[in-house]
């Protein structure tokens, strides 16, 4: 064959100018040909270059496909007939494409390799097709290697810079951007829960001193923006009005944000504290006279926040000094004690009531509590405890165990007590 010979032009399947036959299976099993022509082959593909330029090849080529690649390597070779800019124009899916191209490194058309490159690093994808694109394309080698380029894992500045970009956005710091603010900040919020999520880069970006500055100036933000918005809500004509609640609720969603993600940042110490500076002009407000009858939701939520709070501190997971420990609890367990009996009456009047502590919120307050009270010295305990007996609402917290407790340590306290003085005594005697 002439490998030599002036190129005419030609078309795929052409028989009257074909000089080279390619056989292929299709789908039933049953052979196919197609009439090519080998001035094409040659010039766009190395493997037919090679074949074709051994003597003893013939006019004929048969090419072993499975059912599932026939479609592709016909598709394969009907773009080695298209002129070289009209390639990539002509790949028209990920499928297609992610089909063509392991062919085309195989057969070695260069072309169309970097055309299906191209195509794939560019277009976008959908799941499913980026699960097969992974697979796929991680058997093909170095020269697929950019069609992941998306996929690949950044540098640590990079992810810092956006971790600490999603903070500012999640807590406001700038201001909001509306229209669109609040939709922005629940996605921030969502992707930065989701970078806190076990990855290995994860310490290395929460340890780092800006990063930390970075969320403890969130915490302030979101922090003030509810004090302010609760500070203000009494001053509105009606309090029932669905706006300044809503704002109202919102601010405290992100404060109960920051309190998920900052344990996963060992900074849940910082909230803690911030949540015991505000908590009294938190319930002055909450407790005044305008709304008895109002906000369940909102009394609710600052429960379910309190109670985090309470199982940091009560279960040594946050270490504060004794006088804060007893501050904490000598401000919010009169609330607690007084709201639980509240929801449930409500309930019980309306069964469609739906702001309620249920079961699971109470046994964790409940134990935290206790664990909290265990832990005071023993005249702080004396005192939360005679409080909580002298009041109507014993069932709820039960501070029984922890009163056994106390009862049973005042008594070995003071058995010590007398045997210490009993060896003093001794020893002064036999002196």
């Amino acid at each position: 064959m002439d490998l030599t010979a002036v190129a005419k032009p030609c078309s795929f399947g052409d028989k009257g100018t074909s000089d080279v036959v390619l056989r292929l299976r299709n789908s039933e099993g049953r052979p196919e040909w197609f009439y090519s022509h080998s001035s094409v082959l040659v010039s766009k593909s190395g493997f037919f270059a090679d074949r074709l330029s051994n003597p003893g090849s013939g006019s004929c080529i048969e090419i072993h496909c499975s059912d599932s690649t026939y479609d592709h390597h016909v598709n394969l070779l009907r773009l080695l007939y298209l002129p070289t800019n009209s390639i990539l124009d002509s790949l028209d899916s990920v499928q297609s494409a992610l089909g063509v191209l392991p062919l085309a490194i195989a057969f070695r058309c260069e072309d169309i390799t970097n055309f299906c490159i191209q195509y794939l690093e560019a277009v976008p994808w959908e799941d499913k097709e980026e699960e097969q694109i992974v697979k796929e394309v991680s058997k093909l080698g170095p020269v697929a290697m950019p069609i992941l380029a998306r996929i690949q894992p950044v540098d640590l500045s990079a992810t810092k810079s956006v971790f600490i970009s999603a903070v500012r956005f999640a807590t406001s710091i700038g201001g909001s951007c509306p229209p669109f603010g609040d939709e922005l900040k629940t996605s921030a919020q969502e992707q930065v829960e989701f970078m806190l999520g076990g990855d290995e880069d994860t310490p290395l970006v929460t340890a780092d001193d800006e990063v930390k500055s970075v969320v403890k100036s969130g915490l302030s933000q979101v922090c003030s923006l509810f004090e302010n918005e609760l500070s203000s809500f009494l001053l509105v004509p009606d309090i029932t009005a669905e706006t300044a609640e809503t704002r109202i609720l919102q601010c405290l969603s992100d404060v109960e944000w920051m309190c998920n993600i900052l344990p996963k940042m060992d900074l849940m110490k910082d909230f803690v504290c911030s949540w015991g500076e505000m908590s009294r002009k938190i319930l002055e407000i909450v407790e005044d006279k305008k709304l008895d009858n109002a906000m369940w939701v909102l009394k609710v939520k600052l429960i379910e926040v309190t109670g985090k709070v309470l199982e940091a501190v009560g279960y040594g997971n946050v270490i504060l000094p004794a006088p804060c420990r007893v501050q904490l609890l000598k401000t919010w367990l009169p609330y607690i004690r007084k709201i639980k009996p509240l929801l449930d009456a409500k309930a019980d009047e309306d069964t469609d009531f739906p702001y309620k502590m249920d079961e699971d919120l109470c046994q964790s307050i409940e134990g935290a509590i206790v664990s909290l009270v265990l832990a005071l010295p023993s005249n702080d305990q004396a005192d939360i405890l005679s409080d909580w007996m002298k009041t109507e609402q014993l069932k709820y917290p039960d501070l029984s165990e922890a009163f056994e407790v106390w009862c049973y340590r005042t008594k070995s306290a003071k058995r010590r007590l007398m045997e210490g003085l009993d060896r003093v005594g001794n020893t002064t005697i036999s002196l």
